[in-house]
């Protein structure tokens, strides 16, 4: 009875610990997502959330058959989006079921809070899976240390604290628990490991266009154990399973289709699937034949194999049966491919090469101990340790390439980390032995004296491990739990000020403007025009059509006459810009002038050229001395009309750090609306005059306006 306490037993006791320990972690990963709540609201973050949020309302309130089918004409107008059809639905589908679960139980929750709050509540369910994926290559400890890495690590808080409600909420979770069941999986030769991996699959391909990295790893992890002679019929019963029920269960989510019979991004599966089963026949027919025969066979075989599959491979791709491999894939492995040829993909801030900076910014000590727990891994190099391997590789190199990509990153470091810290503390915590060979007892000074440099290391580390959490609390609580929809600043007494121009700007929208009113704006704000100001939109952050893009592009760049044609052309009622100057917002329109002027480019290159908005010295001018293209277009004259009359006429803008220009002269658009810190600003596209006059025309007629006038 000696080993036990409460009636359990020495095992029961450390399974309820462990137990415990992972209750605690999740709690901390919840609880540590909670920032943004606390010092904030309850909101929803961002840009891509207010799609998701607004398209989660509609599923709740009308139900899923209309969702399904749902036309949204007052997306990308006149177009118009077939909703249903061009998005991936799982995070949806998850939050109103959570929502009617509750519901149900009568708990009256609003299904913003439900929206709100799902990630942290997901970011808890992933430190359980990288527990389970931990102690399935490792051990317990490595699991729980896995678990606890990734429930703090900042590289996944980035995306995952109270209001990001975007889709690697959900999915990095389903990334990892996808990866725990096939290596389950493959150790056992089990089917229906392999089946639930497949409903795991099933369930990314639903929530995030990642889906195409499990989809790729997993075939690559089949081909390296084929190619190191590893063939198994575990690894054939796993491999089987998994690709043909996920393959066929990812096909019903529409946005996907039939893609996985066609797609380039999808043929490495197909032809792994294809080679394995040539290898298990290959296996089957050896010991049916002689050696030498089997020997005969096999080359001709592979042989005549090999060219037909890539003659049909050739055929295919040449008829366009098989999609080429699309501009983002490209962009993966050339990082100036996107901006020579897809300037919208390179114009996105989370689209650029990572700097080194982030990697540390983002995972911290967990950097150090990843190469470590690579060399643990070549050390045992089971079938379970080259997957991890293939993973680390891959996704370290995507990491690098692209900055959002430390997201599927920071799963593998942490489990890496845990490995290399679990066998760390092996290695120092071993009780020092009381005798040598099992003989001459050791003394106590030479035991204590074993026993210190292992102490100092354990201590050492533990150490590091609260910097670790140190770190990572700071970086969550200032970094990432700022809703981008609301900032704040510090006043020099140290109090804070929050700075609410946007949600002040669409709720003014949603107010004073008529239902069916367009409102013009670059891409970025289409989402949250939609979900904040329930208004229409030209573009928003689907960005799935490059034209229409590149035309509202080439409205803000083309002088005020042009503009106001084309705006009139496509039934614009109201224009707004994004204005940083006064309060130094470095995110504003102009400072992503220049990348509306390359899309617009790329499309309209008789009218708008890049070049001919930098001044005489080649530099991005606002002032007096920027290019004429530059004064004279939209989004300059919708920025700084009467902004030098409220700063001064010898005022700086505080982003760019430059002088104001002394005049500037707006007669089409007519100023509707300016945010109290004027970082928004919204004009109304005037209609026609009554007389038939130009507008330039009426101005000169009503005469010279005076100094500080206000349309208000």
């Amino acid at each position: 009875m000696s080993g036990k306490f409460l009636g359990l037993s020495t095992a029961d006791q450390t399974s309820l610990l462990r137990l415990a320990i992972l209750g605690l972690i999740s709690a901390v990963a919840v609880g540590s997502r909670l920032y943004s709540v606390i010092r904030f609201e309850s909101v929803i973050h961002e840009f891509d959330p207010w799609f998701n949020y607004r398209t989660t309302k509609y599923l709740v309130t009308h139900g899923f058959d209309k969702f399904w089918n749902w036309f949204d004409e007052t997306a990308w107008y006149p177009l118009g989006r077939v909703v249903g059809g061009t998005l991936y639905p799982g995070i949806m589908v998850t939050s109103a079921a959570i929502y009617n679960a509750l519901h149900l139980l009568n708990l009256p929750v609003d299904i913003r809070n439900v929206c709100v709050f799902l990630a942290p509540v997901f970011s808890a369910l992933t430190a359980i899976a990288t527990y389970l994926l931990g102690k399935e290559v490792k051990n317990a400890t490595a699991g729980l240390l896995a678990a606890a890495f990734i429930g703090i690590a900042p590289g996944y808080i980035s995306r995952s604290v109270a209001g990001s409600y975007d889709n690697e909420g959900i999915a990095i979770f389903l990334l990892v628990w996808t990866f725990y069941l096939w290596l389950r999986a493959v150790r056992l030769g089990s089917a229906l490991n392999a089946a639930f991996a497949a409903i795991s699959y099933f369930y990314m391909v639903s929530a995030w266009g990642g889906y195409v990295f499990i989809i790729n790893l997993v075939p690559l992890h089949v081909f390296t154990l084929l190619a190191m002679g590893r063939y198994s019929n575990r690894l054939y019963v796993a491999y089987s399973t998994f690709y043909a029920l996920g393959t066929l269960s990812s096909m019903q989510v529409p946005f996907v289709g039939f893609q996985p019979t066609f797609t380039s991004e999808h043929m490495a599966a197909l032809g792994t699937f294809g080679l394995i089963q040539i290898v298990a026949a290959a296996n089957y027919i050896r010991g049916q034949l002689p050696a030498q025969q089997f020997q005969t066979v096999v080359r001709s075989a592979v042989v005549a194999l090999f060219a037909v599959g890539a003659l049909a491979l050739a055929v295919l791709t040449a008829r366009g049966v098989i999609a080429p491999w699309t501009g983002r894939f490209y962009s993966l492995w050339d990082t100036g491919y996107a901006k020579v040829h897809i300037p919208i993909i390179a114009s996105v801030s989370e689209h650029q090469p990572t700097p080194w900076p982030n990697f540390f910014f983002d995972l911290n000590l967990l950097i150090w101990l990843f190469p470590a727990g690579i060399y643990f891994s070549f050390r045992e190099l089971t079938d379970n340790h080259v997957f991890l391997i293939l993973y680390s590789v891959f996704a370290a190199y995507f990491a690098g390439v692209m900055v959002r990509l430390i997201l599927t990153l920071t799963p593998i470091v942490c489990v890496m980390a845990g490995i290399a810290m679990a066998n760390l503390l092996e290695t120092y915590s071993r009780n020092t032995p009381s005798t040598v060979n099992g003989s001459a007892p050791i003394s106590t000074g030479k035991r204590l004296y074993a026993l210190l440099p292992r102490a100092a290391v354990v201590v050492n580390f533990i150490f590091f491990l609260f910097m670790f959490q140190w770190h990572c609390s700071w970086i969550t609580s200032t970094a990432y739990s700022s809703p981008s929809v609301v900032l704040a600043s510090r006043s020099p007494d140290g109090s804070q000020h929050i700075i609410d121009d946007f949600r002040e700007a669409y709720y003014w929208l949603r107010k004073n403007t008529r239902p069916d009113a367009r409102v013009l704006s670059w891409w970025d704000y289409g989402y949250q025009l939609a979900g904040m100001a329930d208004r229409t939109t030209l573009v928003d952050n689907n960005t799935w059509n490059n034209t229409h893009i590149a035309t509202v592009g080439r409205i803000m760049a083309s002088n005020e006459d042009k503009a106001y044609e084309l705006a009139r052309h496509l039934d614009v009622d109201y224009v707004l810009v994004i204005f940083g100057a006064m309060l130094g917002y470095s995110g504003d329109d102009i400072n992503k002038f220049l990348w509306m002027i390359r899309i617009a480019q790329g499309v309209y290159p008789d009218e708008v050229n890049e070049q001919s908005f930098f001044n005489h010295e080649g530099q991005y001018s606002i002032g007096d001395d920027a290019s004429v293209a530059m004064r004279e277009s939209l989004l300059h004259k919708l920025c700084y009309y009467r902004f030098s009359e409220v700063m001064g006429p010898q005022s700086f803008d505080r982003v760019r750090k430059q002088r104001l220009p002394s005049k500037v002269e707006l007669d089409n658009f007519e100023e509707a609306y300016t945010t109290e810190n004027w970082m928004v600003r919204i004009y109304k596209v005037k209609d026609l005059d009554n007389l038939g006059r130009s507008h330039h025309m009426a101005a000169e007629f009503a005469g010279p306006r005076e100094p500080g006038f206000s349309p208000f």
